[in-house]
This record gives structure tokens, sequence and C-alpha cells, in this order.
């Protein structure tokens, strides 16, 4: 699985550099169109993927998430060949919709993983599995703006869309879904309706949080990923355009790779509210700063400190509700939080085309900063109301009894 997320995620970020340079390659557009339309384009794809991932999450739940692996990494490797042909804006909007359904191959192996991970290590095992998609986002981009810059846009996309396929087939001869025992009570092995995964989900106000915080931070940090070239064109100018998108875009996945799987093993030991808390507060302050970056490297700088303090958010988040989740409907409240991303994803990037479009690239690494700090600033609050007080509680109670 660290493999087939190695390729599914150094293929999908090969092409994430330049989609709004390949826009701008199909006709004579104005600046705030190609921004715009870089949003739309972006987003759409989460339209469908947010639809779809509760529904891969329950299906996955009773059949086994193999299958609809193969099917995801399948879709997806199509969907990127048949961008290589597109001639418009609206075909390349299309297809981008399309490839939604599928999409959802790196959160499903995710919830795949920690389905078969005793709770006490989860952190420590969803943090390694995360560097094979960070070592993928790292490499994809530099690769896809090298491969841009010397064979096309369009080229890119078909040869990009064989790496993908090579992740289906790793997965059909190498992987081996076992049913693993690791029930600690009948809730472990009861099956739930919708309706009862709803309810545990609400009654549980940090659980809750957690998910909604999933939706916050991606709107932050995708609503600078679909300028994020054109912001480099800006400071950099021209020349070598890709490559240098790719190197801006892959110096997060460094500090990601980084201090991903230690961030995981530290939610292990302390408590991965803990964690989550100081790594939004950490998140927010670096982005801040990028409102004022006058050249490529002061960008570079910043998208390496933004990796490390974001490096262990998925993986403490996933753990936490392998935590708090029995393990028979895990699969189903990971669905859910995937759609909550998915959904953060979308107006992420629709969000950041449109404030760039209108008040400028610095006023979407303000807006940035503020959603994560804000993000940062709710969890510690029903952290510090549900959890902290609570566990406080009873220690006091114990120790007058």
């Amino acid at each position: 699985m660290w493999f087939a997320n190695f390729f599914v995620s150094g293929s999908m970020t090969m092409v994430l550099p330049f989609i709004s340079l390949y826009i701008e390659s199909m006709g004579n557009f104005s600046d705030a169109y190609v921004q715009n339309w870089s949003g739309w384009i972006f987003a759409i794809t989460f339209v469908t993927a947010f639809i779809f991932s509760p529904i891969w999450g329950r299906i996955g739940d009773k059949y086994g998430r193999k299958k609809l692996l193969i099917f995801s990494a399948t879709g997806m490797g199509l969907s990127l060949f048949l961008m290589g042909f597109a001639t418009s804006v609206w075909q390349l909007f299309m297809l981008r919709l399309l490839m939604g359904i599928a999409t959802g191959f790196i959160p499903m192996s995710q919830a795949f993983i920690a389905t078969q991970t005793p709770k006490n290590i989860a952190g420590k095992v969803l943090g390694t599995l995360q560097t094979g998609s960070i070592t993928g986002t790292l490499m994809g981009p530099l690769l896809g703006g090298t491969l841009a810059d010397a064979f096309g846009y369009a080229s890119t996309f078909k040869w990009v869309s064989i790496t993908i396929f090579f992740s289906a087939i790793i997965v059909f001869f190498g992987v081996k879904e076992i049913k693993a025992n690791l029930a600690d009570n009948e809730k472990d092995e009861k099956s739930y309706t919708r309706k009862q995964v709803l309810q545990h989900i609400i009654s549980r106000p940090v659980l809750l949080i957690v998910m909604l915080i999933s939706a916050l931070v991606q709107i932050a940090h995708f609503s600078v990923q679909p300028i994020l070239s054109l912001f480099v064109q800006d400071i950099h100018g021209p020349a070598n355009i890709a490559f240098f998108s790719g190197v801006a875009f892959s110096a997060a996945g460094l500090g990601n790779l980084l201090m991903s799987r230690r961030l995981g093993r530290l939610g292990d030991k302390v408590g991965y509210i803990k964690v989550l808390i100081v790594l939004l507060f950490m998140a927010g302050i670096v982005y801040l700063p990028g409102a004022w970056v006058t050249n490529i490297w002061q960008l570079v700088v910043l998208r390496f400190l933004l990796g490390i303090s974001i490096g262990g958010i998925i993986p403490v988040r996933i753990a936490y509700i392998r935590q708090t989740a029995p393990l028979s409907m895990q699969g189903e409240v990971l669905g859910y939080n995937t759609s909550l991303r998915f959904l953060g994803n979308i107006i992420g990037p629709a969000l950041g085309g449109v404030i760039a479009g209108f008040f400028g690239f610095s006023a979407v690494f303000l807006l940035t900063s503020l959603l994560l700090l804000l993000s940062g600033g709710i969890m510690l609050y029903f952290w510090y109301k549900h959890e902290y007080n609570r566990s406080h509680s009873h220690s006091l109670f114990a120790k007058r009894g």
C-alpha cells in the first residue's frame, strides 16, 4: 500500500503545478479568467468525490476495500489519460468532474490500513503510510514540471496516467485483504445503520469538530494550490515556470515527509488532539508571511516550513477517529471525514481563485492563515470543554475518593 500510495500521489501531483498553465495554453484568456477557471477546474473533481466518499466507505465496511482501491486507481488513470486530449476549458472541466467518482484512493487506503491496525499504534502506522503519499507528492511536481517543460502539457497527462494504472496492478497482485480481529468489545463487531453512525458522530463533540476541521484545513490549504503556479510566475517570471512551480509544490512535501511519522508517533504517546491543536496554530503562523513574499526562494522556504507544521495533521486526525469509532463503522466514519475534506477541496480552490482574481495573491495567504488559526482556536475550545475538563474532573474526584 505504501508503494501504491507513492505512485498515485506522485502521478496526481505531477499535473497539479501546471493545470492553470494548461488552461492558459487553450486560448487567449485574461489573467482573471484563468485564475477563476483554475479554481473551478481544480475543485470540480471534489464535488463528485464529496458525494461518493461516504458511499464507498459504507461499501468498504461491508464488502472490503481492495476492489474499491483497484476501481479508484483505474478510474483516475483513465480520466488523466483523456485529459491529455482536451482542447477546451469545458472538456477539461467535465473530465475533472467525472474523475471525482473514482477519486479517493489515498483516504480509502488510509481507512483500509486503519481498520487493520491496533489503536495504540495507529498514529505511527498511519504516519508511516502517509510517507508513501508524501514521497510521491515530493517527487511528482518536480518530475511533472520537467516533463511539461520538455514535452508539453498534453503529453505529460498521457504519460502520467500510466503510473496510476500501475498502482491498480500493485494492489491487485500485492495486497491481500485480511479481516483482522481487532475488536475490543461487542460494539466493534455490531452492525450499524447510517442513522446510528451519524448519531455516534454527533453525540461526540470533539470527534465532530475533528471532522469539521478537516473541511476548514482543506479550504485553507487548497485555496493556494490552484494559483500557486501563477504566483510563482508573478514573482519569478516565465523562465522554466513549470519546473519552479514544481519546486514550490514539492517543498511542502519534503517538510511533510520529515515529520509525519514522528508526529503520528508523538500523538500515540501524548494524545492526538493535543498534537493536532499545536499543528493547526503552527500552520496558521507559517502561512502568514506568504503575503509578503518577493522571490521564489522565500516561497520555497515557507512551503517547507508549512510542510513540517502540517506533517502530522492527517495521520493524527485519522488515528483519533480510529480510537473513538467502533471498528465495524470506521470505514463509514472515515468516509464522512473524507467527504468533508473533499468539501474543503471544493470550496478552497474556488475561493482562492476568486480572491486572487479580485484582491491579488497576498489576500489568499492572509485568508489561509486566518482559517488555520481559527481552526486551532475552535479545536482548543472544544477539547478543553469536553475532554480536558472531564478527565481533569475525574482525576480530582478519584483523588478525593
